[in-house]
């Protein structure tokens, strides 16, 4: 049972005292490094982000966000869920069923409360969002149509909990065959959140080939460079790469450069992660001056897969039921009317 009263930072009085003065459309992705500082380190500045209120659910007024515009260096204030429409329109296709787009609505809005509650959204612009795509979520006014007002609308206030926590509400284009848990997917340090599994990605009846795999090539100084930065170690001239080591979901965890382990996670974003795909290999080798590799899936492959929830929508399926059944064991919660 949710207990009635939920912390968070975002209350409007709260909000409005903040230090006043985000994978569909195939953008770099996200690392696993939380944004900003964490909540201990924030609390030892002289000069804290919002106040944390307790606020009952369902009664608390809509929050007002400071989302730094990248593309025109300033900061705007907007309502959450104005904010929320332009998440979902550079999220997901705009024309795609209701209950996806409101399934998308409801993990961004969990994941932008998350950031915002926990790192203090992106202190180092002074604001709670970012419109940056390596700062934050996705956004993109200009795709906002009847179909992402309607989904936006129709899930208001929604987010989800576990434990009476806001989840790392993760998400990703498409999965391949299945979705991977965090530190397999993300190279996410600690325990597995409780609610990210692995399950079907429901993705195979809705997805195009051109979606679903992909090929990529790399010269082998590339893959030495690569190496020598995340290892800190120099392999020395390519002439083997392997795969070292898969988890559950059929993934690679790590790769085998000459005689250096590379974690796969940090290999995939060091190569481009809108080249090399997903991690999820089915062919390597060498080919000349080359590493050629082919697999399936787009992006990291944990939490909600996109054409997943597209396939299940297709299908009948809720927001809801999208949203529970790629992440376990939690509850949807209205924290404004």
């Amino acid at each position: 049972m949710f207990r009635k009263q939920l912390l968070v930072g975002l209350l409007l009085g709260a909000l409005l005292i903040f230090l006043s003065g985000c994978p569909f459309r195939r953008q770099p992705e996200l690392t696993p490094a939380p944004f900003g500082q964490p909540k201990a380190a924030r609390e030892r500045q002289s000069s804290p982000p919002a106040i944390p209120a307790e606020i009952n659910r369902g009664v608390n007024q809509e929050p007002k966000l400071r989302v730094f515009i990248a593309e025109r260096n300033q900061i705007r204030t907007m309502n959450m869920e104005e904010y929320l429409q332009g998440v979902v329109a550079a999220e997901m296709d705009t024309d795609w069923p209701i209950e996806a787009l409101a399934a998308q609505a409801i993990i961004a809005r969990t994941f932008t409360l998350h950031k915002i509650e926990e790192f203090g959204g992106v202190p180092e612009r002074n604001a709670h969002a970012s419109t940056d795509i390596k700062e934050f979520q996705a956004y993109d006014a200009a795709r906002i149509n009847d179909n992402v007002r309607a989904a936006v609308e129709k899930t208001r206030g929604q987010v989800l909990v576990h434990n009476n926590q806001f989840i790392r509400a993760w998400f990703h284009a498409y999965a391949g065959p299945r979705t991977a848990l965090a530190r397999e997917g993300l190279g996410f340090k600690g325990p597995n959140p409780p609610y990210i599994q692995i399950v079907d990605s429901k993705a195979g009846a809705v997805i195009p080939a051109e979606e679903k795999n992909f090929t990529a090539s790399f010269p082998l100084y590339r893959i030495r460079t690569a190496t020598r930065q995340i290892v800190g170690r120099d392999p020395g001239k390519v002439t083997s790469v392997e795969i070292a080591q898969k988890g559950p979901s059929g993934r690679v965890t790590l790769f085998r450069v000459n005689d250096i382990e590379v974690p796969g996670p940090q290999l995939r974003l060091a190569l481009g992660s809108t080249v090399m795909r997903a991690t999820f290999i089915n062919s390597l080798k060498i080919e000349g001056n080359k590493l050629v590799m082919s697999g399936t899936g787009y992006g990291h492959g944990v939490g909600m897969c996109q054409w997943g929830a597209k396939g299940l929508a297709e299908k009948g399926s809720s927001a809801a039921e999208i949203a529970k059944y790629f992440y376990r064991n939690v509850e949807i919660v209205k924290m404004w009317n």
